[in-house]
């Protein structure tokens, strides 16, 4: 196996303290939780659309480090026809996402529903999704869904 580089594990061990404090959060402070992925997902939708928008071809090295060989073909096929149309999507839903972890209500059930399935579908990137913080967020997210979605999140007791 290939070691991976220096600044690759640095931003490794960040991405999962980050998921770590994210998900003590959701236990103990949810509002600062709810906060913090509302500037996850904002982050990535802005990156992600900027991203594909000037240079495309850089999501196709995702291949690389996925798991698997379903994932691989995906990206190296359809995906890599698709990129800009694929990548646009997936920002948007990001930046609804993001919107929703303010909310309250069905939005932000919605938007919990939208971040699980999103951070479990990059689960066979591995390292490229930063394994295992994505399934770490999600749990995170799990707990704000069943707890906390009754306030907006400027509100007091949320």
């Amino acid at each position: 196996m290939k070691l991976l580089s220096i600044e690759l594990n640095i931003l490794l061990l960040l991405s999962n303290v980050v998921a770590v404090l994210q998900l003590v959060a959701a236990i103990k402070w949810p509002r600062i939780a709810r906060v913090s992925f509302f500037l996850l997902f904002g982050w990535a939708c802005w990156i992600n659309w900027k991203t594909v928008h000037q240079n495309p071809a850089d999501y196709l090295n995702y291949a690389a480090l996925a798991w698997s060989d379903w994932y691989k073909n995906f990206i190296n096929g359809w995906f890599a026809e698709n990129t800009k149309s694929a990548v646009s999507l997936i920002a948007v839903c990001q930046g609804l996402i993001a919107i929703s972890m303010l909310l309250k209500g069905w939005v932000f059930k919605i938007g919990c529903i939208g971040a699980m399935i999103f951070l479990i579908s990059i689960l066979p990137f591995g390292v490229g999704s930063g394994f295992p913080c994505t399934a770490i967020m999600a749990i995170a997210i799990f707990i704000l869904l069943k707890k906390h979605g009754n306030d907006f999140v400027w509100e007091k007791n949320a």
